[in-house]
């Protein structure tokens, strides 16, 4: 059976079919396109089955401790990878209810509540719909009306596990509670949160007042939240945002925008953005200041998408694919003035933003992350010119990437002065207060931003 695009059916197995990528190890971005390949939808012509299939995929991830937990408890046999993820799905659309949803990051189409009787009958019109699935469309049936009947003691019973109840990883939790024992259980449940989609206007090329005018007027509810952020109180799709196209305007989160400032570039300085994919720092960089920027990425995808970034806001930089832990292989020998090092992490603190990463990463991964952010800051240091600043940047909230990483260089490079930083950014609206080495204060922040770490380094005259 052939389902069309626009249905929820097909929306559903699709969907389950990225859910089952992630299950098998894939980014949940590539598992999407994974699907959506499989399912031949094309970018343009399917833009909206191809947002809502992303859409779903991205909400079952946010439930996927609880919906996983569910389908072990009332399956007693393994109906098979992927209909295992299209309950998966179908779960997650029965225990949100009818309440609105929006869609993730910058592209795709919101997703709004459905009647679980029309959710329960399109998921077993998808389960008939793929020969894979087929056989097991009475069971995905009693599954779901058995979820309806004993919803509450159902989820009350897997709940009693911590991973059903937070959806994050055991040893998640057990971080979160070792580092932040008052505030824990706030973190634990803003990972489940929908991010907001906040944009950075370019203001030497529109003030800030003005585009906030513009948007109004195009009926775009909108706050200013930093000196180039705002906030859209609802998130669209790209090509609904009034000045994307032109480069008036990029997406990026709050806290991400303190990371270009933090450097205090000037005109005609040289700058290195280290690990710089997919360029939204090195954009903004350029916005700041003429400065010759040099923008390093290991991936040639990945770098790829700075060049995209670079064109859409009508900047240039050099870009270089090579191993910022490896400079010799890409190093010109001139020293530079600023070097942002915004290292690979766990990703902890966009977790609500890229909610796959949980289920991705494991404990194991975090000393190796930790030996290679030192790596890339103590091979980086040597390149700066006396006088010059480092910037080190996570997207993490676990101090082993953070505070703890910021006093080991302080005390490991030579002729480092440690300047006044933000530090430790918690995600959400969660107040920060955490010790930062007494090198800086949280105020004047925004008040919802993914989780970051920020340190500064000055090299003695």
């Amino acid at each position: 059976m052939r389902l069309p695009p626009d249905s929820l059916a097909f929306q559903m197995l699709a969907a389950a079919a990225a859910v089952r990528g992630v299950n098998e190890g894939s980014a949940l971005p590539q598992a999407i396109d994974a699907a959506c390949a499989q399912y031949r939808l094309e970018r343009t012509r399917d833009a909206s089955a191809r947002g809502a299939l992303q859409d779903l995929a991205y909400r079952t991830m946010r439930q996927f401790g609880t919906v996983r937990a569910l389908v072990t408890r009332m399956v007693s046999r393994p109906p098979g990878a992927l209909v295992d993820s299209l309950l998966a799905v179908a779960l997650t659309l029965l225990i949100e209810g009818d309440k609105e949803q929006g869609q993730d990051g910058a592209q795709g189409g919101g997703q709004g509540g459905y009647a679980a009787f029309t959710v329960v009958d399109q998921a077993v019109n998808a389960a008939a719909s793929d020969p894979k699935s087929a056989h097991a469309r009475g069971m995905v049936n009693a599954v779901l009306r058995r979820f309806l009947r004993e919803r509450e003691a159902l989820l009350a019973e897997v709940r009693r596990d911590e991973e059903a109840r937070w959806n994050l990883p055991a040893w998640w939790l057990r971080l979160l509670r070792e580092a932040y024992p008052d505030r824990w259980q706030a973190l634990a449940g803003s990972a489940s949160e929908r991010p907001p989609m906040t944009l950075r206007v370019n203001t030497a090329r529109v003030a800030l007042d003005d585009y906030l005018a513009r948007l109004a007027a195009a009926g775009i509810a909108a706050e200013r939240v930093g000196p180039q952020a705002v906030r859209l109180a609802r998130a669209l799709p790209v090509a609904q945002v009034p000045g994307f196209d032109s480069g008036e305007v990029s997406v990026q989160d709050a806290g991400a925008q303190l990371a270009a400032p933090l450097l205090e570039i000037a005109d005609g300085q040289r700058v290195l953005d280290a690990c710089a994919a997919p360029g939204g720092k090195t954009g903004h960089l350029l916005e700041l200041a003429d400065v010759e920027l040099t923008a390093v990425e290991s991936d040639a995808a990945r770098a790829q998408r700075i060049d995209e970034n670079l064109a859409r806001l009508q900047q240039r930089a050099q870009v270089v694919i090579g191993d910022a832990s490896r400079p010799q292989a890409w190093w010109d020998g001139k020293p530079y003035d600023r070097i942002l090092a915004d290292v690979p992490c766990s990703a902890s603190g966009i977790v609500r933003r890229h909610p796959d990463i949980r289920w991705l990463r494991r404990e194991s991964d975090l000393g190796k992350l930790v030996n290679e952010q030192r790596r890339i800051v103590s091979q980086l240091w040597p390149l700066l010119k006396p006088g010059g600043i480092l910037v080190y940047v996570t997207c993490s909230i676990f101090p082993t990437e953070g505070e703890e990483q910021a006093q080991w260089f302080g005390a490991q490079l030579p002729d480092a002065i440690r300047l006044q930083a933000p530090g430790q950014l918690l995600p959400g609206s969660i107040p920060n207060g955490v010790a930062d080495g007494g090198t800086g204060s949280h105020d004047g922040l925004p008040s919802d931003h993914d989780g970051f770490f920020y340190a500064r380094f000055q090299k003695r005259l």
